[in-house]
């Protein structure tokens, strides 16, 4: 029986604190077990560019004023 993480989650709200502690480290140690090629999509030793507003300066005021307007239209 295959069960969906929606119909998983509300049962494990129910559990008492030490069993979801309990619930964590079983899933925490299947995953430590598990390949990490399943888990993670990035690979070890490799460079990725990661972009920062660091020294991105004129930037701020664009996205405030993206901001404001979000803010003030109705969805």
């Amino acid at each position: 029986m295959h069960m969906t993480l929606q119909e998983i989650v509300p049962i494990v709200r129910e559990l008492p604190p030490l069993d979801r502690l309990r619930l964590i480290r079983i899933l925490a140690e299947e995953l430590a077990q598990s390949s990490l090629e399943d888990i993670s999509p990035l690979e070890p030793y490799k460079v990725y560019e990661m972009h920062t507003p660091y020294d991105l300066f004129g930037v701020a005021d664009p996205l405030m004023e993206m901001l404001q307007a979000s803010e003030t239209t109705p969805q």
